[in-house]
């Protein structure tokens, strides 16, 4: 089990980052202290910020006086929602903020489900909590509950997981041990219903794959074999027979995972929702394809698009590395299939929405960014929640962890 301790300033912020995710069925409230539950697994923000701040004086003094918490057990440790609690309120216990008002939410945005915490650092007097030794005491923690009720250690896993792909690049020669690791990387982990979707997925990391099949001894077979590619996609050095890599990144392992993927997506439509969402509030500021792409990345969305030669969209494919999910425009709706966008983008000329920022590119050109609205996808990219001091990555989530790590410079005077 990995904890992960930030130490902030903004009660706000903290609790509308978790209570947005809840309350949009990407998570559950399991847990409070001191502070209003109606027992529906939603937040109401705004009362549950009176009811933390009516725990400490009007006029704090201690700068960072919020804790955020995120609970990471290992994927392989299947907890139901008592037993996460009950981790969750021993942690705490041990901590030493077992006393302080707070708040446990559980997030289900993806696969990886996982507990944040969100409490004050500061007692009803105002005077902060002794956080000597914080993280250490909190590893300390983590170890003697994995030993005590037998989970699995997460801190063993948690480097090779965390490490980002890479494109791979034939000049830097290696070819099949780059397209091994991000066959690694990527199997099982995003649901794909088909192999056009699979293929994109691929193509974010210069990588392609293809079906081949034929008869041996009157018995019909199916395989794959993968490539790698240029920048561009077109596909450079010797192809690889998926039988080099091993028997799940093969034919057979694809068509059970794709029927798996379909029977989630089916049973759960919340995935698929929240990427509609995001793609529609981003096309609905702009006309422009560069700017629409670029936006959509900064919400951890890729985007896919396949054209003929004079320039056509016939195909359009978004990744959402939030909900690992790969979704072909069309699967999403009319309004975002191939056709649709590109009527969108055909008037660049339109007037965009107001409001917008001229955004500089590191070529010099710039492109729009929408001003911020009232959807969760805004807030939690532009609030700047807190300034300071598991496998299985979330973008949206690791953006908000590091906002919350950014140390402001030193300032003269005392110390509080």
């Amino acid at each position: 089990m990995v904890a992960k301790i930030s130490i902030g300033t903004s009660l706000y912020g903290a609790l509308a980052y978790n209570g947005e995710k809840i309350n949009e069925e990407r998570g559950r409230l399991l847990a409070t202290s001191r502070i209003f539950d109606d027992g529906t697994g939603h937040l109401d923000i705004r009362q549950a910020f009176r009811d933390f701040s009516m725990c400490m004086p009007e006029n704090v003094r201690t700068r960072n006086k919020v804790i955020h918490i995120s609970l990471n057990p290992h994927p392989d440790d299947v907890l139901d929602d008592v037993a996460l609690t009950a981790l969750a309120t021993e942690y705490l216990d041990k901590l030493g903020y077992g006393n302080q008002p707070y708040a446990v939410f559980k997030h289900e945005d993806i696969d990886r489900h996982h507990l944040h915490i969100v409490s004050l650092n500061v007692d009803e007097n105002g005077k902060r909590l002794n956080k000597d030794y914080l993280f250490r005491r909190s590893k300390r923690i983590t170890r003697e509950m994995e030993q005590a009720y037998g989970l699995h250690t997460a801190e063993r896993r948690r480097l090779s997981e965390d490490e980002p792909l890479h494109r791979v690049d034939a000049s830097e020669g290696s070819v099949k041990k780059q397209v091994t690791a991000v066959l690694k990387g990527i199997t099982g982990k995003y649901a794909c219903q088909t192999l056009g979707e699979y293929r994109a997925l691929l193509s974010l990391y210069n990588v392609t794959v293809e079906e081949c099949g034929g008869e041996v001894g009157g018995r019909a077979f199916h395989g794959f074999v993968y490539s790698a590619t240029d920048n561009e996609g077109n596909k450079v050095g010797n192809p690889f027979k998926s039988s080099l890599f091993g028997k799940r990144y093969g034919y057979e392992a694809f068509q059970k995972h794709t029927a798996e993927s379909k029977e989630r997506l089916r049973n759960d439509r919340r995935p698929a929702a929240m990427t509609k969402r995001s793609v529609l509030s981003v096309l609905a500021h702009t006309h422009r394809r560069d700017c629409f792409v670029e936006l959509l990345r900064q919400k951890g969305i890729d985007v896919v698009i396949r054209e003929t030669d004079e320039g056509r969209i016939y195909g359009v494919t978004f990744i959402d590395h939030r909900t690992h999910c790969v979704l072909n425009g069309s699967r999403l709706g009319k309004e975002l299939s191939a056709n649709a966008l590109q009527e969108h983008f055909s008037h660049p000329e339109r007037a965009e929405t107001a409001g917008q920022q001229q955004i500089p590119r590191n070529d010099g050109t710039v492109w729009e960014k929408p001003e911020a609205d009232t959807s969760f996808d805004s807030l939690s990219d532009g609030l700047g929640l807190f300034e300071s001091t598991n496998p299985a990555t979330d973008p949206e989530e690791e953006a908000f962890r590091r906002r919350m790590q950014r140390k402001r410079k030193k300032r003269g005077g005392p110390k509080l």
